[in-house]
């Protein structure tokens, strides 16, 4: 070890450029086209197809899997982004463990499933880097839309209403597009800057122009985006972070975590990210696995996250869970932050058990921390909104809002789970239906 990995306190460098680039590689290397064509062998092509099933964009997964199986990957990449138009990161970020490949009955039979996420990968990748893009523009409609955030959900009802001949205008309030895919997955989900590239592939369709630094709220208005278009959709994501409690200043140094995953997505040099020796992640989400595995794999000696309910009731997948233990983090459970104090530039952060209803035990911990990421779930900030249900945007199956010529999808909308892929199929599903409005209009 070196003598500043062995300092005390927040520190750039702890590890060098080759290790940190190791660290950081692909997650899951992608498939050469023999280990494809092996892959692909192994799927039975069932007839009812529970993997499409448990698919939220529908693709036909026995279909493309045959296709690559048969040597026309290109024509397997059709088929997957027909449905899923960002079906090249969903293949690197969805939690197949629990969607398409936990319904693959090779679960039954061998315990070991078809690797479906790699396939779709493998097929979607092979079409972008030898292949223009497979999808034409309609005849111009002279409809003109537009879509409020240029992540996951308005990239997708872009695309499809684009394709459809309509005019779109992208209004992102950051400087990048791709919302999480660009800014809040972990680094080595999505490495050599492939969520712009396939953006930038996905805007080949044409008739869709994005204008960045446009937020709602902030020089645009609902009223106003009606008045100037025909149609508009929100995708607005989730910017604001919950309080660990109602006294924000009494967690004074607690940094949110999709701030640290954003800071990774972003930087060009990560030796030059400044990690703590000792960190601590509240939460119990992907947010919260990702922040802590890469607190680890920034060179962090000590990593623990702790969640306030079981480990059972964990948002993050056993997949993920394990991959945070396989790579040193401390997983706690049944815990939540009670006090934080700081001495000499060191915090001192307690914990206190509880039941399976929350219900505290009195038996505390204290866990010394340079630095703490929160990440217990974000919340929409706009007061220029809709109506809407609970703490969301209220819609309906169609992604129609109750205000009339306005339609939602991805996290900001009620209903979902918060995934890509599900906020996918949401843009794509309300652009059907926008699209069917427009025509009768």
């Amino acid at each position: 070890m070196t003598d500043q990995r062995l300092k005390e306190g927040v520190a750039a460098g702890r590890l060098s450029r080759d290790t940190l680039q190791d660290n950081f590689c692909d997650l899951h290397p992608p498939l050469d086209p023999h280990q494809a064509q092996v892959a692909a062998d192994r799927c039975f092509f069932c007839h009812d197809a529970p993997c499409t099933t448990a698919c939220p964009t529908d693709i036909d997964i026995p279909l493309f899997i045959r296709q690559i199986s048969t040597g026309m990957p290109h024509a397997a990449a059709k088929t997957i982004l027909t449905q899923n138009i960002l079906g090249g990161m969903c293949a690197r970020v969805c939690p197949t463990e629990t969607l398409c490949e936990e319904a693959c009955v090779r679960n039954e039979s061998e315990g070991d499933p078809v690797q479906i996420g790699l396939l779709q990968r493998y097929a979607t990748d092979s079409m972008m880097a030898e292949r223009p893009h497979p999808f034409e523009r309609a005849a111009a409609t002279g409809k003109r839309v537009a879509v409020v955030g240029a992540g996951p959900a308005g990239l997708s009802c872009a695309h499809r209403l684009a394709m459809y001949g309509h005019d779109v205008v992208i209004f992102e309030g950051r400087n990048k597009s791709g919302g999480l895919n660009e800014f809040g997955i972990a680094t080595y989900k999505s490495v050599g800057g492939f969520a712009q590239r396939e953006v930038d592939w996905l805007l080949q369709i044409g008739g869709i122009s994005v204008e960045h630094g446009k937020r709602l709220g902030e020089g645009l208005s609902l009223d106003g985006l009606k008045q100037d278009f025909d149609a508009v959709f929100l995708a607005i994501g989730l910017g604001g972070v919950n309080a660990l409690s109602a006294d924000p200043s009494a967690w004074d140094g607690v940094t949110n975590a999709v701030d640290f995953i954003g800071e990774l997505r972003q930087s060009t040099d990560l030796s030059s990210v400044a990690i703590g020796r000792d960190v601590v992640v509240i939460g119990g989400g992907m947010t919260a696995i990702d922040a802590a595995v890469q607190a680890k794999l920034l060179g962090a000696l000590n990593v623990t996250l702790v969640y306030r309910r079981s480990k059972a009731r964990m948002a993050a997948s056993e997949f993920e869970q394990d991959l945070a233990a396989s790579k040193g983090v401390v997983l706690i459970t049944s815990a939540s932050p009670v006090s934080l104090s700081k001495e000499a530039g060191r915090m001192q952060i307690t914990f206190e058990y509880s039941d399976d209803d929350l219900q505290p035990t009195g038996e505390r911990f204290t866990l010394p921390a340079d630095q703490i990421f929160s990440a217990i779930g974000q919340t929409l900030v706009s007061n220029d909104l809709p109506a809407l249900d609970g703490r969301k945007i209220a819609v309906d199956a169609t992604g129609r809002t109750q205000t009339a010529g306005v339609w939602a999808g991805g996290d900001c909308a009620s209903g979902g789970d918060d995934l890509t892929v599900t906020a996918v199929a949401e843009g794509r599903d309300a652009a059907e239906d926008i699209h069917a409005q427009l025509a009768t209009s």
